[in-house]
């Protein structure tokens, strides 16, 4: 990131402080990360993002609400709560129209949200983001691991399935690749957490009816290894959003910006491209 520089801020919301690494001066452009991850899952895409767009930017990777270096969740939430902590975010960082939007995951569940309102988001991009809840299988999978979690943090099996949840096989076997998520991992308290991972994927609602209520362009991007967001899943929500279209991103799982930097930026510079100034 050379060519960009960097400076760190705490943004307070109604869920605590969140951090934030800001780069660059320009449109501003919100990037928020999955579950479990922070805003170093990005590191890889911001450069491609930065040097291939037409437009200056100004690039602001989050840590979601309880996760990587922003404040501890104290109590249960939702992703409505986080869209709206979202939204105390952008006025925050002085947001005077409205804002590109890159979320993965829990952050394009966020993006979801707050593309309803085309005062707030000018476009949505979201990575990996189921529009249904958690299948009852997984969910089960998760509560038997939500216990050790908070106990001991991400240790063990608690450790392997969340990195086997994110990355592939050929990614979670490169070592530079596995450390990000790994690094990420430590950084939350446990508490924090298993607090999030209940608010925002054991509790995450249905939101396809809401789809027709998006109001901005929307990106919808599956990756071709993610079980419960096929590309057939991803072409569903897009035709039920005005405006939206699906792409896919092969070789990938969950951490699609981490795991294929170079084809994603290439699909988001193309959908930015073809934006309404």
């Amino acid at each position: 990131m050379s060519t960009l520089t960097e400076h760190t801020e705490r943004i307070d919301t109604r869920l605590g402080e969140l951090h934030a690494r800001v780069y660059g001066d320009g449109r501003l452009t919100i990037l928020w990360s999955s579950m479990f991850v922070d805003g170093h899952t990005w590191d890889r895409i911001l450069p491609r993002l930065n040097e291939g767009g037409a437009i200056r930017r100004r690039f602001v990777l989050i840590d979601p609400p309880g996760l990587g270096l922003s404040a501890p969740l104290r109590r249960r939430s939702t992703i409505a709560e986080a869209a709206d902590a979202a939204r105390d975010a952008l006025v925050a960082l002085g947001a005077t129209e409205p804002v590109d939007w890159l979320g993965n995951a829990f952050g394009g569940h966020v993006g979801l949200d707050l593309a309803t309102d085309p005062h707030t988001l000018r476009s949505l991009v979201a990575v990996s983001s189921p529009t249904e809840p958690i299948a009852p299988g997984l969910r089960r999978k998760i509560g038997i691991l939500k216990p050790v979690l908070r106990l001991a943090g991400p240790v063990g099996p608690v450790r392997h399935a969340i990195v086997d949840a994110m990355l592939t096989e050929e990614s979670a076997s490169t070592p530079a690749t596995r450390q990000v998520v790994l690094d990420s991992l430590r950084r939350p308290t446990k508490a924090s957490m298993s607090l999030a991972l209940r608010s925002f994927i054991i509790d995450r609602t249905d939101v396809t009816d809401s789809l027709a209520d998006i109001r901005v362009p929307s990106l919808f991007v599956a990756s071709d290894d993610r079980g419960d967001w096929s590309p057939a899943d991803a072409q569903r929500a897009a035709s039920r959003a005005p405006g939206a279209q699906a792409v896919t991103i092969p070789a990938a799982r969950t951490l699609v910006p981490l795991e294929q930097p170079e084809r994603l930026a290439a699909v988001i510079l193309e959908f930015w491209a073809g934006l309404p100034e």
